[in-house]
């Protein structure tokens, strides 16, 4: 195990930073419990590691497991969103003012990895969070391995384990084929340097290229165009009414350069729009 304990200078929320990472409550791969410290387990360029991060008053102790234990540790501040300026956003409305004031320490972290981005972005598009959330637990533990340390964590599998992945496993863990298609294909390109040109790979619009670039860069401008609830958020915090991609378009406009940081605000300190009908219905292609 290695320790670390880093002061960072300003506030920081660890829930609101690092839960963009957490693929629903039973993520096998992420838990929060209850202390509030916050656990992933992930592949790193040195192998398999476990981190373990907690806040202690203005400090941030942090420990880690495993082979990546070393690289997790060093990359610490990053993920905690050290290399991001919440000042770049001008806070020019009440609206924004508000929000700043309900989300202090709300700061845009990265991992600096993109393979691991855009398989959960994948996983995700054009499904329910409940269909993506049981297809991506299904997979990891089916094909995942015991994270280091005690935490009881499972590490996701690597790039080229994903490549192994059967169809029979696919489509057990109830996603559909094309999803099988898209990582397969991706797997064979070296996304880590191609995160600028990810919509040409087949498959991987803009929606999900802005996921990777939301959780893997940091990227503030980085906007989820084409998301079910994202508009209805932002425009239900904004004006006070859910809009649709066009006109959020037009609401995130003189914020160019910080829209995502914009629309996270929206996320952990904004107005939810009220439910008017059932909510979508979780789908299940899967035969026993």
């Amino acid at each position: 195990m290695i320790e670390r304990v880093w002061r960072p200078g300003f506030a920081l929320q660890l829930t609101p930073i690092l839960g963009v990472h957490r693929r629903g409550a039973h993520d096998p791969a992420f838990r929060i419990v209850p202390d509030g410290s916050v656990w992933r387990a992930v592949h790193t360029p040195d192998g398999p590691g476990t981190l373990a991060v907690a806040m202690h008053d203005a400090e941030v102790a942090a420990r880690a497991w495993g082979p990546g234990a070393g690289w997790l540790i060093d990359q610490l501040p990053d993920f905690l969103g050290a290399h991001d300026d919440p000042t770049a956003l001008e806070l020019d409305t009440p609206v924004l003012r508000r929000l700043a004031g309900r989300s202090p320490g709300l700061r845009i972290g990265r991992t600096t990895r993109v393979w691991d981005a855009l398989v959960a972005a994948v996983i995700e598009q054009k499904v329910t969070g409940s269909e993506a959330y049981r297809g991506w637990q299904y997979l990891v533990r089916r094909y995942g391995e015991p994270a280091p340390g005690p935490g009881g964590l499972t590490v996701p599998p690597p790039r080229e384990r994903w490549r192994e992945i059967t169809e029979a496993d696919w489509h057990r863990s109830g996603l559909e084929p094309v999803r099988m298609r898209i990582i397969r294909r991706a797997a064979t390109v070296d996304v880590e340097n191609k995160v600028d040109v990810l919509t040409a790979l087949p498959g991987v619009g803009p929606w999900t290229a802005a996921h990777v670039r939301i959780r893997a860069l940091g990227d503030p401008d980085a906007v989820p165009f084409g998301d079910y609830h994202v508009p209805r958020i932002v425009g239900q915090t904004l004006i006070g009414r859910p809009v649709d991609d066009a006109e959020m378009t037009r609401l995130l406009e003189p914020y160019a350069g910080q829209r995502y940081r914009v629309v996270r605000m929206c996320e952990v300190a904004g107005r939810f729009p009220e439910r008017r009908g059932p909510r979508m219905p979780t789908r299940d292609y899967r035969s026993f």
